[in-house]
């Protein structure tokens, strides 16, 4: 039922949930907080621990100082105890100067940091020692909100939501169910909103994790059984043109790119149809593979498509293929088609694909959404964001017959991984960077490096460099205690000079804005990029060479490594700065790994070997597969057990899948229509 259904939530405050695509009740109840609000007993400021999150009970000395830079108001003011001092920084928060009284014991809950021998505490939670008795020892819920949406909002619509829609029905098999001991499905989702401690969250969050990685393995064996073995309509020769590319290129394709272009030449001439992964690191050279074979498509008299996940990116690979064509003098007659292309010239590139006059394809999910008829489609090309994107397959319907697919990927994962997650797919591994390239010189830090950071990005744009910036949450209140894309653009506005163009990136900006925004920063119009990690795919930009990223502890080690390889693509020694609110040695240990190694597939396995599934929440991989609660490097020993029941219960029912009477085929019909299977196309 609609989300307007629950008591309080109107036509405006359905407009905030729908930002956060939620417009059902029964959203709200897979709208899982982001972490929870743990209260421990409150600290000495002797006793709490720099780097970590504590709260401490003081009161106020001295002045409250107050000034503005630029637009930004700073208030500073000393909270003390029998045990020592803490400055207390708060942004923007001018009221607090008359609401908060010199002698009045407050509860202060933030991250503490130490700058030379100073203590700082900045934008804390201040609680009456009253109120903040009654949430001692509790866990609650933490949800990513929107500008408008209070957390107490959000929590007080989902236990409606749970009221209203009541128990759902179990759908894992009975053996499984009790193989495992697993909760059931509608307690495991209560429980995750409302623990009732920490060991019922771990076993409800199992339970969770374990169904969305056996749904979306079972929606892998069912795209393998549908497109094994599928006859290659389009078998293909090497041509002329990808040969002599190969010849003339100003660098020698490295062996590992040798190998692959060799097993893609060979896929394309086989018997069956191409079903291949590359992966590889950033820099290892995917593109270059995706052009010869796209090539060698054109040259055998068919049509290739390639997508990109933005805009910016699509119009980077249309504009390098154009260089090759002239630098070369290529036979191929290439288009772009994005959503931003005028109706005018899609009339135009329609009639082009239609009658088979342009051969390959560039552009976004325009490519395979829009009414497009292809003359002689035989390959697809696509970056794996796409592979299991959110479009329905009916849009994809009847564009052709069996097309050959190239899934490409840039997050390293340790083969036992990669084979389970791409279990349909054969796998290439790019594992050698080009011997031209700068590595880039990497530095783990914390709070107090942030001014010295700060003047080396203003040294680097000086010399006229461009930087990146990423913060975990995109507006302030999204969640406490991380840095976010907005106040952090002002902060950098107020400290930088006011020469340095700053200008903020993130993915609740509309299509067309976030589009000018990377295409102003690749031609240099920005200078300083603030952004989430939407920028993880978007954009190549050569003059970037400084990339900092905050509260840093919060990523995954695999999705940091994929962040870095934005920069270092130039001629100019590139940087890598991780900023850490958490100064613990175990969190700094994980961090460091990133200084010791450049290689993405060393970085993943330590990943592996150092995360585990008690930590629920705060590091998470993304870019990669989108689960909502899984993460493939902590969850990995329940990844592997969805394979194996998966796999076991297929061999006891090999029918199984395409039956149509059974809860968990109902289910998996949901899941799956969020799928593209691209041999539909």
């Amino acid at each position: 039922m609609e989300i307007t259904a629950l008591k309080g939530v109107g036509e405006k405050t359905a407009k905030l949930f729908a930002k956060l695509g939620i417009t059902a009740t029964e959203d709200l109840l897979c709208y899982y907080p982001r972490d929870y609000e743990q209260f421990q007993a409150p600290l000495t400021i002797a006793e709490a621990e720099a780097g970590e999150k504590a709260a401490i009970r003081g009161v106020i000395t001295g002045n409250m100082a107050a000034k503005y830079v630029r637009n930004l108001h700073i208030l500073n003011f000393t909270v003390q105890d029998a045990t020592g001092t803490v400055q207390m920084t708060f942004f923007n928060m001018p009221y607090l100067k008359s609401t908060l009284k010199k002698g009045i014991f407050h509860i202060y809950r933030g991250t503490l940091q130490k700058q030379g021998n100073r203590l700082i505490m900045e934008q804390p939670a201040i609680y009456k020692p009253e109120d903040y008795v009654k949430l001692a020892d509790r866990l609650l819920p933490k949800y990513v909100l929107t500008k408008g949406l209070s957390n107490q909002a959000v929590t007080k619509a989902v236990k409606q939501a749970f009221t209203l829609n009541g128990a759902s029905e179990e759908f894992l098999p009975a053996s499984i169910v009790a193989r495992y001991q697993f909760m059931p499905h509608y307690d495991a989702m209560y429980e995750m909103h409302f623990p009732t401690d920490q060991g019922t969250l771990m076993q409800a969050r199992k339970r969770l994790v374990f169904e969305e990685f056996f749904l979306f393995i079972l929606m892998l064996r069912r795209m393998k059984a549908d497109n094994h073995g599928l006859p290659n309509t389009y078998k293909m020769i090497e041509t002329d043109d990808t040969e002599r590319l190969v010849k003339s290129l100003p660098y020698q394709l490295t062996n590992a790119q040798q190998k692959v272009w060799t097993e893609i030449r060979q896929d394309l001439g086989s018997d069956t149809v191409m079903s291949r992964l590359i992966q590889g690191d950033v820099g290892s050279g995917k593109t270059i593979l995706a052009f010869l074979a796209l090539l060698m498509c054109s040259g055998n008299g068919c049509q290739g498509a390639m997508m990109a996940p933005t805009e910016v990116l699509a119009r980077q690979h249309y504009e390098a293929l154009l260089k090759l064509k002239e630098q070369y003098a290529l036979r191929i007659a290439p288009v772009l088609l994005t959503g931003s292309t005028t109706a005018k010239e899609r009339k135009t590139i329609y009639a082009q694909i239609a009658d088979g006059e342009a051969d390959i394809i560039i552009g976004t999910h325009a490519l395979i959404q829009e009414k497009a008829v292809y003359h002689k489609l035989a390959l697809v090309i696509t970056d794996e964001q796409h592979r299991f994107g959110v479009r329905q397959r009916e849009i994809l319907a009847e564009k052709g017959n069996a097309v050959h697919v190239l899934v490409m990927s840039a997050t390293p994962i340790p083969r036992t991984l990669a084979i389970i997650l791409y279990g349909d797919l054969n796998i290439s591994v790019l594992d050698e960077l080009p011997a031209d390239r700068l590595p880039i010189k990497n530095c783990v830090v914390g709070t107090s490096y942030r001014n010295t950071a700060y003047r080396f990005i203003e040294r680097e744009v000086t010399s006229g460099r461009q930087v990146y910036v990423i913060c975990p949450m995109v507006e302030d209140g999204e969640m406490e205690e991380l840095e976010d894309v907005l106040s952090y653009t002002d902060k950098l506005k107020a400290v930088l000079p006011s020469f340095i163009r700053v200008s903020a990136l993130h993915g609740k900006m509309r299509p067309a804005d976030k589009n000018r925004i990377m295409e102003d920063f690749a031609e240099h119009q920005i200078d300083v990029l603030v952004s989430t990690t939407v920028i993880e795919v978007g954009i190549n930009v050569p003059n970037a060479t400084v990339m900092m990223v905050e509260n840093a502890e919060r990523f995954g080690l695999a999705q940091l490594h994929q962040l870095r390889g934005r920069v270092g693509r130039g001629k100019h020694q590139s940087y890598c700065i991780f900023v850490s609110t958490s100064e613990s040695r175990a969190t700094m240990a994980r961090l460091k790994i990133l200084n010791e190694s450049n290689d993405g597939f060393y970085i993943s396995s330590q990943d592996l070997k150092l995360r585990g599934p008690g930590e629920l929440f705060g590091i998470r991989q993304s870019g990669m597969m989108k689960f909502e609660l899984g993460d493939v490097f902590a969850d990995a020993p329940v990844l592997q057990q969805a394979s194996e029941e998966a796999d076991r219960m297929l061999l006891d029912d090999p029918d199984f899948l395409k039956s149509e009477n059974s809860a968990l085929l109902q289910v998996l019909e949901k899941s799956a229509a969020k799928a593209v299977d691209f041999r539909s196309i």
